[in-house]
């Protein structure tokens, strides 16, 4: 196997609907101008709350992708 370095970054996903919804979210934005994703570790969940009832979900990624020097 040969020798990889990966970056890790962190993101933040929202949705209305759900925390797996929030977390493709942010895979998918990611995977428009990372390369090589290859884990994401949920780092925090949490939602927003109006007058008794969540209103959003949101997901807090740490993502890494292989780090390709230019």
């Amino acid at each position: 196997m040969k020798d990889s370095v990966y970056k890790v970054v962190e993101l933040v996903g929202t949705s209305t609907e759900s925390w797996e919804k929030a977390a493709a979210a942010v895979i998918e934005m990611a995977a428009q101008t990372l390369k090589e994703l290859r884990v994401a570790e949920v780092a925090e969940q949490d939602v927003h709350i109006e007058n008794g009832k969540i209103t959003a979900y949101r997901v807090k990624l740490k993502v890494s992708f292989k780090y390709l020097p230019d």
